[in-house]
């Protein structure tokens, strides 16, 4: 990554960065966020991704509960 801030920025969808393949650096390359993972195989966290997932879960929780 060229800043590793962006990665965390839920208003970025795609970051910088470069891949690194034998002995020499590559070009820059635009990566989309939703395809990147950790190196454990776990995806980025949804707040590093979605900047309304705040709003979309209380939403969510919300119209689970009943009014007796």
């Amino acid at each position: 990554m060229i800043r590793i801030e962006d990665v965390y920025d839920p208003c970025l969808s795609a970051v910088m960065g470069q891949s690194h393949s034998g002995e020499e650096m590559q070009d820059p390359t635009i990566y989309p966020k939703a395809d990147l993972m950790f190196p454990s195989g776990e995806n980025l966290p949804i707040c590093w991704l979605d900047p309304n997932y705040r709003i979309k879960k209380t939403v969510s929780k919300c119209s689970r509960m009943s009014v007796s």
